[in-house]
């Protein structure tokens, strides 16, 4: 394969290809620091991660009562039934990458529910935490 040199003396394939790079970087800090929260959140109440545990549980039962995790229908999306505003409060770099949680991974939903939890505790969903116990 020839690539047409360019003033700098850089091919444009090896330009792509660092852009490429570069991208595929942002992404696994992205992710790292997602995984981070999750395990310093798992372990921030009494060092055991049963506060997190109580919080993710109680997240899936709401979800039980909500919808589907691919939810589409506005103005709430995902299986938590976010709205924009909760969306972008508590999952701003998710819904920047995918959209409406929809469109969200399964775990990313639960995050941005825990971040919502953490915040306000269980209002955002004021007849499903009632039948959950919560």
């Amino acid at each position: 394969m020839h690539f047409a040199a360019r003033r700098d003396g850089r091919s444009r394939g090896r330009v792509i290809h660092s852009r490429r790079v570069v991208r595929r970087v942002h992404v696994i800090l992205a992710a790292l620091c997602v995984a981070f929260t999750m395990v310093a959140s798992s372990h921030a109440s009494n060092g055991s991660g049963q506060r997190s545990d109580y919080v993710t549980n109680g997240l899936l039962c709401i979800h039980q009562y909500e919808g589907s995790w691919t939810d589409p229908n506005g103005p709430y999306y995902g299986g938590l039934q976010m709205d924009y505003n909760f969306m972008e409060a508590y999952g701003g770099a998710f819904l920047r990458r995918w959209g409406t949680a929809d469109h969200w991974p399964i775990w990313a939903q639960l995050q941005a529910g825990r971040n919502g939890y953490a915040a306000r505790g269980w209002t955002p969903w004021p007849n499903t935490r009632h039948d959950c116990g919560l």
